[in-house]
C-alpha cells in the first residue's frame, strides 16, 4: 500500500508538473524547457523556509510559488522577442543558469550537496508522515491546479491564448497584447510548477540539484507532447503513463542501475512512436 501511495505522490507531482507546462506549450504555442528551473525553485523555497526558518509548508510553498512566477514573468519579458527554436534554446539557456545557482550558492542551497532534514507536511499542527496521508494532500493540491487552469483556459483569457497560438496577427489587430498575454501565462505556469516543487521537497524531506536539471524538464515536455497540446485531461494521462510504466520495471526484478537506464530508453521510445504515429498525442488539439 505504501509503494502505491508512492507512485501516487510522484503520478500527482507531474501531472501538476505536466498540466502547468501544457498552459505555455500547449495554449501558447511556445516550446519551453525552464520548468526544471521553477520545479526547482518551489522544491528549495520550501527547503529552506521549512527547514532553517521553521516556516509552515503552505506558506513556504505560496511563497516559492510567487518567487517562481515572479522570475518567470521576468524571463517571459526577455524572451518576448523571440519565437521558435531561438525562444527554446533561450529557455534552456535559463535552467542551465538556475541549474548552476542550485549547484554553488552553497550557503543557501548546500551546494551539490543540497538541503536534507526537511520536515514532511502539516496541517493544523498534524504531521503527514504515512506516504498515504502526502497522496491525499497530493492529489487535492492536483485537483485544485486542474480546476484552476481548467477555468483560466476556459475564461476569455484562455481563448485569447488559444487564437494567438493560431493567428497572432489577426488577435492583435482586434486589440489584443499577445505578447502580455502569454507572457502572464508563463508567470502562472511557473508558479504552479513551484508547486510541484514543494510537495516533493516535503515528501522526500531532501533536495539537490541533480533533480532539476534539464533531463527533468525534457521528461516534463515528453509527457505534455504524449498527453497531448492544449488538453489538460491529456496532461494528467501523459504524466500518469510515463510515471506508472517505469515504475513497472521494479517487478521485473532488474539492478536499480538497469532499471533507470530502460527508463529513459521508455520515455524516448514513446516520444518516437508518438511522433510517427499520432503526433498530436493522445489527447492533443495540435501538432507538433
Amino acid at each position: 500500500m505504501e509503494y502505491l501511495a508512492h507512485v501516487g505522490i510522484m503520478a500527482a507531482i507531474y501531472c501538476i508538473l505536466s498540466l502547468s507546462l501544457n498552459l505555455v506549450v500547449g495554449y501558447c504555442g511556445r516550446y519551453s524547457l525552464s520548468h526544471a528551473a521553477f520545479y526547482g525553485t518551489g522544491a528549495y523555497a520550501t527547503a529552506i523556509l521549512t527547514a532553517n526558518y521553521h516556516t509552515g509548508f503552505f506558506a513556504s510553498m505560496l511563497f516559492g510559488a510567487a518567487i517562481a512566477a515572479a522570475g518567470a514573468l521576468v524571463i517571459g519579458l526577455v524572451l518576448n522577442r523571440l519565437q521558435g527554436e531561438y525562444y527554446l534554446l533561450a529557455s534552456l539557456g535559463f535552467v542551465i543558469i538556475m541549474s548552476s545557482v542550485f549547484n554553488n550558492l552553497n550557503n543557501i542551497t548546500g551546494g551539490a550537496l543540497g538541503i536534507a532534514g526537511i520536515p514532511p507536511p502539516a496541517i493544523l499542527d498534524n504531521i503527514l508522515r504515512s506516504h498515504l496521508s502526502v497522496f491525499l494532500l497530493a492529489f487535492l493540491i492536483c485537483v485544485l491546479v486542474y480546476a484552476l487552469l481548467a477555468y483560466i483556459t476556459s475564461a476569455p483569457f484562455g481563448r485569447i491564448l488559444r487564437a494567438g497560438r493560431e493567428d497572432e496577427e489577426v488577435v492583435a489587430t482586434l486589440g489584443y497584447n499577445t505578447t502580455l498575454f502569454k507572457t502572464v501565462a508563463l508567470a502562472v505556469s511557473g508558479g504552479v510548477a513551484a508547486i510541484a516543487g514543494s510537495i516533493l521537497a516535503a515528501y522526500v524531506t531532501y533536495v539537490s540539484p541533480s533533480s532539476f536539471d534539464i533531463n527533468e524538464s525534457i521528461l516534463i515536455l515528453v509527457m505534455v507532447i504524449l498527453g497531448g497540446l492544449a488538453d489538460l485531461k491529456g496532461s494528467l494521462l501523459g504524466a500518469t503513463i510515463l510515471v506508472t510504466l517505469p515504475e513497472s520495471l521494479r517487478f521485473l526484478g532488474l539492478p536499480a542501475v538497469m532499471a533507470d537506464n530502460l527508463r529513459q530508453i521508455i520515455y524516448g521510445a514513446a516520444l518516437i512512436l508518438m511522433m510517427f504515429f499520432r503526433p498530436q498525442g493522445f489527447l492533443g488539439k495540435y501538432k507538433i
